[in-house]
């Protein structure tokens, strides 16, 4: 028989100011439905619905059978760091050593660490809204004051200059950008984060910049505000395997950022999570310095997909949809509709469309953003 708690649960009250990420509760409503039986069109999770490819599987299996089952350093093994050093001076044009990358399990620990480090309790940090809800989440949680920085449709969803102006003050720690952009699928043009950097100017103001979809840009060049002179010590670069190389159940992400700040976030991945696993960081190896052509098929084959589906969104009357310039995300306006954007229903009878709603009007109406990833 179950014990029943006799005793009251006291949560810390900064337990009150963490926020979620939906998705993964549509998810786990999901699978639940599938251990039913029930056909499901995952379109909640933002992750590529393609199989990671076989040559990093193969160097995971590899180094698991060559006993990579052990610790490893906090900030990450040493041949992984190099890879990443290597990568990143080559993508973003600025010279970068194997002392300033940090390893973690995902993305999601450089938000949560680089947050925790920088920001106390009065502090402020500038996030884009619309945006991936683990920053606004983890802001709240340091007990700093999360200070939204509207992303418009008119505007491509870039950033407004004069406004971010008029965000800045004395009390600004952190300013989180993200480029291609979680929901709007927007990339940030060159010129426009030559201006965000014009306006921060050189004040002691760091930045975040998440670049987790850096390899699914399908049109222009991404850009970064790390490789601007005098941002990269100033500059906090968040980048990953998951959505590059479908590697999202291995946990395998990366922070870049000068040394000092480097030792301090290897301190906070020491108390919570040790060290990230060292197999997957082997198989992290292979995929950086491996065969790229998977990663070009995917990108290509999310092109596809972006242009049937967007054309699709601005068919159905009353809908307008911006094509996104990256990610694998659909941000369509229902405004002229007159509805209400709502939840996913899992429980709605199936339809042809998406098997978790029961018409076209429920599907579009409660999937805003939409991951065309398997469409």
């Amino acid at each position: 028989m179950q014990s029943v708690p006799q005793h009251e649960l006291r949560l810390a009250e900064r337990m009150s100011r963490l926020g979620t990420e939906s998705a993964f509760e549509v998810l786990s409503r999901a699978r639940v439905l599938e251990s039913q039986g029930k056909e499901i069109i995952h379109l909640e999770i933002g992750e590529p619905d393609f199989d990671t490819p076989a040559n990093v599987v193969g160097a995971g299996i590899k180094a698991l059978q060559q006993g990579w089952t052990h610790y490893g350093p906090s900030a990450g093994l040493p041949a992984l760091q190099t890879a990443i050093a290597e990568e990143v001076s080559r993508t973003r044009g600025v010279p970068v050593s194997s002392q300033e990358v940090v390893v973690v399990p995902g993305g999601k620990p450089i938000i949560f660490f680089s947050i925790l480090a920088l920001a106390e309790a009065g502090d402020e940090i500038i996030y884009p809204n619309p945006g991936f809800p683990i920053y606004e989440s983890m802001i709240h949680y340091s007990g700093a004051r999360a200070v939204p920085m509207h992303l418009r449709e008119e505007r491509d969803f870039g950033v407004d200059i004069d406004e971010l102006a008029s965000l800045i003050n004395a009390k600004t720690k952190l300013i989180i950008l993200n480029s291609p952009q979680n929901p709007t699928g927007a990339v940030l043009s060159q010129q426009n984060i030559r201006d965000i950097a014009g306006v921060i100017g050189d004040r002691n103001i760091m930045v975040l910049s998440d670049e987790i979809y850096s390899r699914l840009v399908f049109e222009g060049e991404p850009f970064s505000i790390v490789s601007l002179p005098g941002f990269k010590e100033r500059t906090i670069l968040l980048d990953g395997f998951s959505k590059t190389y479908a590697m999202t159940g291995w946990r395998l992400g990366y922070g870049v950022m000068r040394p000092d700040l480097a030792a301090q976030v290897s301190r906070l991945m020491t108390n919570s999570n040790s060290c990230t696993a060292s197999f997957t960081q082997v198989a992290g190896v292979e995929a950086l310095r491996g065969d790229q052509s998977s990663v070009d098929k995917m990108r290509g084959e999310f092109q596809r997909r972006r242009d049937v589906f967007v054309a699709g969104l601005n068919k159905i009357k009353g809908f307008s949809c911006r094509m996104p310039k990256g990610a694998f995300y659909a941000f369509p306006n229902i405004s002229r509709t007159g509805w209400q954007s709502c939840s996913t229903r899992l429980e709605w009878p199936a339809c042809p469309v998406h098997r978790s709603v029961s018409s076209e009007k429920d599907f579009f109406a409660s999937a805003s953003p939409i991951p065309w990833k398997t469409w």
